[in-house]
């Protein structure tokens, strides 16, 4: 068990933030999985057989809760309050999406997380350093220790990855409707977004405060990252301008002004390149807190939004920010992001 502490750290608001508690972890409780039966590629079956066989291999122990994905929130909540009531940790087996809920509700517990990811991009497990082959991310979890990492903050949500307003929220619809037609792989990915983005017409108008600064603008799409392996995919590192760097200590803002079919097409090749901080029409800028209150029609008070792969409505003015709570996720001594052994 760990009761050791971090010391105190600048808020997002940029106020002096108490210390806080690493969560203990007993290595002789059991490991809490939640999986999401239908994330990824193996059915859940071969998912159980993958971390069955590595527990047993260490001699481990761990129940594993499967749930169906509008169990999944719940599960994890209860996963997770009991995770931290026995000193132990909540593993998230699943993709982006699927460890974004296991994570809030990790969070709102203070208890540590583990990920054995199953989705097509997984950027958190790859930016953290945990394996994306199955029995090596189980393995990875059994030699680990709960360390902070930052997350963003979306209103009452938290998000890994991003989070986001606009078309990207209808990119991630679409996404899903050609997976279940053509099946989960980066390919239909792609084609899914050019799709997408090619019929973009609607525009939004946000009135947009971040500390002293405050504009109006209209934009296809408000994506925020808190992670930079997917910025740095896309090309679209914003200008160091805040303390830190995107998922570490500041969150990156992207907004695509509305343009025509033609430029469209551009767009979408630089951003298959990984150029599209380049093009014109799109700004990149970070921030640690921003305010965005959209023009909505008469009567509306709520606007699609997405974090992490999932998309929901939020009643306007949307918040984001740095969250001065980090979340405890399981990382072994070398891996990407974590301290060295003995450090």
């Amino acid at each position: 068990m760990s009761d050791a502490f971090q010391p105190a750290s600048i808020g997002a608001d940029g106020t002096r933030r108490a210390a806080m508690p690493v969560p203990r972890l007993d290595p002789e409780s059991a490991l809490l999985f939640v999986i999401n039966a239908t994330a990824g590629a193996l059915d859940v079956d071969a998912k159980r057989a993958v971390i069955e066989s590595t527990l047993a291999a260490r001699g481990r122990r761990g129940e594993l809760l499967v749930c169906a994905p509008d169990e999944l929130a719940h599960v994890a909540a209860e996963a997770a309050a009991s995770a931290l009531a026995r000193g132990t940790a909540v593993v998230a087996v699943g993709g982006d999406g699927s460890l974004g809920t296991v994570a809030q509700a990790a969070h709102a517990a203070g208890c540590p997380v583990g990920v054995i990811p199953y989705g097509t991009f997984n950027y958190f497990a790859r930016t953290h350093g945990i394996p994306t082959e199955p029995a090596a991310a189980v393995r990875h979890v059994l030699d680990a220790h709960p360390q902070p990492v930052q997350v963003g903050g979306i209103n009452d949500r938290v998000f890994l990855v991003n989070a986001s307003l606009g078309v990207y929220p209808e990119l991630l619809q679409d996404r899903e409707a050609y997976k279940a037609r053509f099946g989960r792989s980066r390919w239909v990915a792609f084609v899914a977004g050019c799709a997408t983005l090619l019929r973009a017409q609607r525009r939004l108008r946000l009135h947009i405060e971040t500390g002293a600064t405050v504009r109006d603008v209209q934009t296809l799409t408000l994506f925020v990252g808190n992670n930079r392996l997917q910025l740095q995919q896309l090309g679209a590192e914003p200008e160091d301008t805040v303390v830190g760097t995107p998922g570490d200590g500041s969150l990156a803002a992207l907004m695509l002004r509305p343009i025509g079919t033609l430029s469209m097409l551009g767009l979408m090749l630089r951003g298959a390149m990984g150029r599209l901080g380049e093009a014109a029409g799109v700004e990149c800028f970070e921030f640690t807190h921003m305010v965005v209150k959209p023009r909505l029609a008469r009567g509306r008070k709520e606007i699609v939004v997405a974090f992490d792969g999932e998309v929901a409505r939020m009643r306007a003015p949307i918040d984001l920010r740095v969250l001065d709570q980090p979340l405890y996720l399981l990382q072994a001594p070398g891996a990407a992001g974590a301290p060295a052994a003995g450090a």
